[in-house]
């Protein structure tokens, strides 16, 4: 459905009762990257998935608007949960450019949350050069279009496995990237060249936490991920077996029974 905000619209997939469960995507994706975690966790939980601005079915940022920050999207979803008269506190769960998202609703909207869920995605910020491969491929994606992204980011999301065998994960992913709008991607791209580092604030986190990595994820690697859970006061660290960049997507069985097991911990 789509939700009005002051000067966008959001989609947003709202599905079951109970305790609210949100999920942000990454990038270049939308929100049916978490279908498996929807149709599990529906039965238990609302599950409110976005697309965030620029993704999916929702607006793309006008042609005036080049750079869209984390700090904007997180913005964007405490006006949803507004939006949709949600006073309860959530369980924040995003994965990559979405795990970006959630820091900067922990710093701007802590009130909002009662649990973290943090997956495939780092604290710190981008190197020099990473940032300026950001912004190379922003211009890329404002001259090209986003099909180039299928040369190269299916290799840096997947686990090698995966994209030989060709699964319904990976073909689904090359689909949502074909299906991005490329204005939208460039914003978000110069936004996560500009993001904060978080790391110094890690030990200030006051929430139960769960920070789970897939085992041959080559862009936030499990030693990198299991380092941060470290600095977190009592998180805990679950590494994805058979799984890339797209843990949730690419083996969601064990992903939904570590994300079980902690909601149901969390809630004793």
């Amino acid at each position: 459905m789509k939700i009005k905000l002051a000067d966008i619209e959001l989609n947003c997939h709202d599905e079951g009762r109970g305790e609210p469960l949100v999920l942000l995507h990454g990038f270049p994706l939308d929100h049916r990257m978490w279908s498996h975690q929807i149709r599990e966790f529906g039965k238990t939980h609302r599950v409110l998935a976005p697309d965030l601005r620029g993704f999916g079915k929702s607006d793309a940022p006008p042609d005036d608007l080049t750079t869209v920050t984390m700090t904007q999207l997180a913005d964007d979803l405490d006006a949803l949960l507004d939006a949709l008269a949600i006073d309860s506190p959530i369980i924040l769960c995003g994965l990559s450019m979405g795990g970006y998202v959630c820091w900067e609703m922990f710093s701007r909207h802590r009130d909002r949350l009662g649990r973290l869920v943090l997956c495939d995605t780092r604290a710190g910020k981008d190197s020099p050069e990473v940032a300026k491969g950001r912004e190379i491929m922003a211009h890329r994606l404002e001259s090209e279009g986003t099909e180039f992204f299928l040369e190269s980011m299916p290799a840096k999301l997947f686990a090698p496995e995966t994209i030989r065998r060709g699964t319904n994960a990976y073909q689904s992913t090359c689909q949502s990237i074909r299906d991005s709008s490329p204005r939208g991607a460039a914003a978000a791209a110069r936004g996560m060249a500009l993001r904060r580092d978080f790391s110094s604030q890690l030990a200030e986190i006051d929430l139960p936490t769960l920070v789970v990595c897939g085992q041959y994820d080559a862009i936030s690697t499990p030693d990198e991920m299991c380092s941060m859970a470290s600095e977190i006061p009592g998180a805990r660290f679950c590494e994805i077996p058979d799984a890339g960049h797209m843990a949730p997507l690419e083996n969601p069985e064990p992903f939904n029974q570590v994300l079980g097991e902690f909601l149901n911990e969390s809630l004793q």
